[in-house]
Parts: C-alpha cells; structure tokens; sequence
C-alpha cells in the first residue's frame, strides 16, 4: 500500500499539531520527569547517558535535547555529560553520538527553515 502524501505534506501536518506518535512520546517523557523525583536539569542529562550508552537515532536526541534546552540544560552541561560517560560507554559511542546530535541538529534547522517548528512541550 502506498501513500499519496508527500513528506513535506506529512511535516506540515505535524506542524499543525497532528503528531500523535510525537505528542505521545512527549507525553511519556514528561510524566516519566515528574516521576523520577529529579530536578529538570538532572533528568534530561541522565537521559542524555542512557541515549549515548543504547546509541540512539538522531530523532531521539532531537525530542530530548529539544525539552531539555526548554528546560534551561546548557550545551557545556551536555558536553560535559559526554566527557563524563566516555570512559564507561567508550568513545566511540560517544563520537557516535556526536554524530547523531549533530544530524538531529541539522534536521531541526532545516525544519526551521520550511517553518516547520520541532519538538517542543509548549
């Protein structure tokens, strides 16, 4: 079966707000934070760790750094998260990582640039 909508149309449905999939994740992520008993800033760096360490896919650390810049986490914060990990995950998942993080960066800009906003919990 194959579908008649084209990727800029299906962005611009989720830019609308028709993200079920997204809005669900974001969801789990915030009740997960209210959960865990962490300040903000501790949760999404801890999170940030387990990313790494399962060598996630760039759309995952779009969704997490996404909320947790919103959160008032800091780039030298996530840096320092990678250097801190680094001897436990081994550095190639974090150059990894990097990598992701900068693809998941990438993307958002160009996303930004059709006007199509990124994750967010506002």
């Amino acid at each position: 079966m194959t579908s008649d909508t084209s990727p800029h149309e299906s962005l611009g449905s989720i830019a609308e707000g028709n993200a079920p999939v997204l809005e669900e994740l974001l969801a789990m992520n915030l009740d997960s934070l209210v959960n865990s008993g962490l300040d903000a800033n501790t949760y999404f760096l801890v999170r940030l760790a387990a990313l790494v360490a399962m060598d996630a896919a760039p759309v995952s650390y779009a969704l997490t750094l996404g909320i947790a810049a919103d959160a008032g986490v800091t780039l030298e914060q996530a840096q320092s998260t990678l250097v801190a990990i680094a001897p436990v995950v081994g550095s190639a998942r974090v150059a990894s990582a990097a990598g992701n993080i900068l693809r998941a960066l990438l993307g958002a800009a160009a996303l930004a640039d059709e006007g199509i906003p990124g994750p967010r919990t506002s």
